[in-house]
């Protein structure tokens, strides 16, 4: 797939490219999995040498070895000696960049931490002494966000706060998805959109394995998803495990009661029989995966909360394919597919009040973009956008179908709103429908 959108981040990383030939720059570059983040180094230098160091789980001197071979292979230069510790490869590269500026690109950073943990301890004592003449473009890229973030937003960490940039690379806004069906499918219609969104989530890898398979209709985007051996069956497991370690098994288990509308803690410990509270702390805090959510204006902290999984691909996942995971082991991959499509309209409503949330950040011009229940589930608003600035608000119902969108009940539910909240009193007030017409 050739590459779409990023143009933020490529600036960024070719103004921190300019920097460094004045002042040492360290920029940490991190994102879920397959998000695209050593494609996007790749294309904001791509007419440029770079050294390029990609961290395995080999032994030190293994990868020292291959870290040699890019240098004397791009700079055209020998290593002096046989290094074995990578703490002298960054010496060696550092002292370098004092003459010759470059960029040096370190890819699955926190896998240092499998090879020698100690490695982390001695960057920092080399970057201290050197950064102030060096001329180096330092930057590391890493999948397991909360490793990164432990790495670098910690006190107790030894890289704490020797980042001058911290890059986190999110998935395509709905623009450049619009972009690519237009690229790869001229006719595509709203459902193959709302499709490629609910299904890869805007994830870059994901989308290009359907592009690059031509499955650019909805129907063709699900058909390649379930089939037997499909790259997409095993990632949710594949992704997550790593990250979870032997525990996983509890952090599927809640993962997949939110996918699947059990979305408070009561009713996730009632299913469960267990008390939850650290692993989903531990869900939002450390690794991003759910959000809690409070309706707009709530002072309360800890009443009427409900949860959601931020990631719209593992939501999919964990609600049809680790949920009928039984499916899978009996090779009923069609059966699979028809539990989809028959969901897939109620599954979707959901998921279009979140694409119109994205489409609404990726404006900028909204100071609020929330939603609003009230105690009792009985007055629910799916989306208020406002403008503190200009004074105006607007409260929308979001339907898949336009006929099914009803102004009249919603204009009840915002005068609870109103009567609950007292917000909003010298705003311009207006209601609206959204549905797939509108996207």
């Amino acid at each position: 797939m050739k590459f779409f959108g990023r143009e933020y981040e490529i600036q960024k990383l070719r103004e921190t490219k300019a920097l460094s030939q004045r002042a040492a720059q360290f920029t940490v570059l991190t994102g879920r999995r397959r998000i695209g983040k050593t494609s996007l180094v790749m294309n904001a230098f791509e007419n440029d040498a770079f050294l390029y160091f990609f961290v395995t789980r080999s032994t030190e001197s293994v990868l020292c070895e291959e870290f040699v071979e890019e240098i004397t292979s791009k700079l055209q230069i020998p290593v002096l000696g046989k290094a074995e510790r990578f703490a002298d490869i960054f010496d060696f590269v550092m002292e370098l960049s004092k003459t010759r500026p470059l960029t040096l690109m370190i890819d699955e950073f926190q896998d240092f931490s499998r090879v020698n943990g100690a490695i982390f301890s001695q960057m920092q004592k080399i970057w201290d002494q050197k950064k102030g003449e060096a001329k180096i473009n330092l930057i590391v890229c890493g999948s397991v966000y909360s490793m990164m973030t432990k790495l670098f937003r910690d006190k107790k960490e030894p890289l704490y706060g020797r980042q001058t940039e911290f890059l986190k690379l999110e998935p395509f806004t709905p623009s450049v998805m619009k972009e690519i069906l237009e690229y790869y499918h001229p006719g595509y219609t709203k459902e193959d959109l709302l499709a490629i969104y609910a299904y890869t989530g805007g994830v870059a890898k994901y989308v290009e394995l359907l592009m690059d398979a031509e499955a650019t209709t909805w129907d063709k985007m699900l058909r390649r998803i379930v089939a037997k051996n499909s790259y997409f069956i095993y990632e949710g497991k594949n992704m997550l495990i790593e990250e979870f370690g032997r525990d996983y098994g509890r952090y599927f288990d809640i993962l997949k009661l939110i996918a699947t509308g059990h979305n408070t803690r009561g009713d996730i410990e009632g299913i469960l029989h267990a008390e939850v509270s650290g692993y989903m702390t531990r869900l939002e805090n450390d690794y991003g995966l759910i959000a809690k959510n409070k309706p707009m204006f709530q002072k309360s902290a800890n009443k009427n909360i409900v949860y959601e999984v931020n990631d719209l691909f593992l939501q999919f996942w964990f609600r049809f394919i680790y949920k009928y995971n039984h499916f899978i082991e009996a090779n009923a991959y069609g059966k699979l597919a028809e539990i989809i499509e028959r969901d897939y309209e109620t599954y979707t409503g959901k998921v279009l009040e979140r694409y119109f949330k994205d489409v609404m950040r990726e404006s900028g011009q909204l100071t609020h973009i929330d939603k609003w229940w009230d105690r009792r589930g009985e007055n629910e608003i799916d989306i208020i956008a406002a403008d503190d600035l200009e004074k105006w608000v607007t409260f929308y119902e979001v339907k898949r179908q336009r006929s099914e969108i009803d102004l009249s009940a919603l204009e009840k539910k915002v005068q609870r709103f109103k009567e609950v909240t007292g917000e909003f009193k010298r705003y311009e007030v207006s209601l609206a429908g959204l549905s797939m017409e509108d996207m």
